[in-house]
């Protein structure tokens, strides 16, 4: 751009006009007649950065010379490496952590099985195993575009949790196949995680696979998620002075994450829940699009039998939480909840319901998919469960985590920051107690 006072402020004002935002800006080189700088903008579209790109142009002294789509670059190569633990500088260290060396650890683990979380990386490494069903808010996408999701997992894991997380591709969507795949891969990891399996399937993969191993088998989708939300939901509460024990909560989505919600709520003493699925609410005796996990739900919640439709069930309940579809909730049916309502629409990317409009309906509290992270949880989790070499993770377990979670958050906040590594140390600290005391 020329380097003339105006032209800057010419250039941000096109990118407003388009909608979007800007970030850092940098001067990164300068002479007598021009700068080049770096303007970073957040795009929800390529349409947008077309658009932008258009009008910068269309203005007088400026070009835009490059555009570089940042998220794309972050994954070039993968967001993940293997790397030595063991620095490799010298023939003798060469020999002993390969051949000749190693026999001895080999004959020593041959010897004492159990002694191999102690001489391999057993008590570091976990699966992250997926058939690509059920990716983010992208669906059924397939195993290979799934995977920078499962690497991102695994840096995750890395950097908050200090565990190595390897993604496994199931390419097919036969539950029968991603439990035979993983029963034969488990001897190579100290702990399972299933990630974006698609529900009913991912309720009888985790089943089998946790009959079947001795070691953690979590679905994160479900599990995860639940304990995040019970964490935000003890705070909640919290700030608005009811009782948990006589809170009603309202779900929509009967999927992986809403039942594994129910059943976490239920186990907290959560009054009672009425779960909607696409058909409406679940109730005992229902026989409309019920599957087996279906049913066991029924059995659990909605205790009066409630069979109204969605509008009407939104009536005197204190908690809703959305883990459905888009914009299914409206004004009106928020404004119809108890005073002072919770109001946790989780859908991702856009929820059931905006802030500004469950805000105006009267909800004290509101939180949606962006905030309620169940990045908050599994990476502390697992490091417990891995710490004190546990043989599952279990609801108590999780309910460990959800009530650190809600202890450690900042005044005036429902959850703590996901960035403080100090927050999944002593997630891992809280779940590997609860797994302790349980062996008492």
């Amino acid at each position: 751009m020329a380097d003339k006072p105006g032209i800057l402020g010419k250039v941000t004002s096109v990118i407003g006009d388009v909608g979007v935002h800007v970030g850092s800006i940098d001067l990164v080189e300068v002479d007598d007649q021009t700068q080049v700088r770096d303007i970073l903008i957040y795009c929800k579209s390529k349409d947008e950065v077309a658009k932008t790109v258009q009008g910068i142009n269309a203005l007088d002294d400026v070009e835009v010379v490059d555009q570089v789509d940042e998220i794309m670059e972050i994954h070039r190569r993968g967001a993940v490496e293997m790397v030595s633990r063991i620095p490799i500088q010298s023939l003798t260290d060469l020999r002993m952590v390969y051949t000749p060396g190693v026999a001895s650890v080999c004959k020593e683990i041959q010897n004492n099985p159990e002694s191999a979380w102690d001489w391999t990386g057993l008590c570091d490494r976990v699966a992250i195993i997926t058939d690509g069903t059920a990716v983010l808010g992208l669906g059924d996408i397939g195993v290979v575009p799934s995977l920078p999701v499962m690497e991102g997992k695994a840096a995750i894991f890395a950097e908050f949790a200090n565990l190595s997380a390897i993604p496994i591709l199931v390419d097919s969507k036969d539950p029968k196949t991603v439990i035979e795949t993983s029963l034969n891969i488990a001897p190579s990891f100290g702990a399972i995680q299933l990630e974006d399996i698609a529900a009913p399937a991912c309720f009888e993969i985790e089943e089998a696979l946790r009959e079947k191993l001795d070691v953690p088998v979590f679905h994160d989708d479900q599990h995860g998620t639940a304990t995040v939300v019970l964490a935000a939901l003890i705070n909640a509460i919290k700030a608005t002075g009811k009782k948990t024990e006589d809170c009603n909560v309202i779900m929509l989505g009967a999927g992986a994450a809403g039942i594994a919600i129910s059943k976490i709520l239920l186990d907290f003493g959560v009054k009672d829940i009425v779960v909607y699925d696409s058909t409406g609410p679940i109730y005992k005796g229902r026989t409309e699009r019920m599957t087996k996990y279906k049913d066991r739900l029924a059995d659990i919640t909605n205790k009066q039998g409630q069979t109204c439709p969605l509008a009407e069930g939104f009536k005197d309940k204190d908690i809703f939480i959305g883990v459905a579809q888009p914009n299914m909730v409206s004004k009106e049916m928020v404004a119809s909840m108890n005073p002072d309502p919770i109001c946790f629409p989780l859908s991702n990317p856009v929820g059931e319901i905006s802030a500004e409009d469950a805000i105006d309906a009267g909800a004290a509290v509101y939180a949606d998919g962006r905030g309620v992270n169940n990045a908050l949880a599994y990476p502390g989790i697992f490091r417990g469960a891995l710490d004190v070499h546990a043989d599952a993770i279990t609801l108590s377990m999780q309910i460990a985590a959800a009530k650190k979670l809600a202890e450690i958050a900042d005044e005036d906040c429902l959850l703590p920051d996901m960035l403080d590594r100090n927050v999944h140390r002593q997630v891992a600290d809280a779940v590997a107690a609860d797994y302790l005391n349980s062996k008492k």
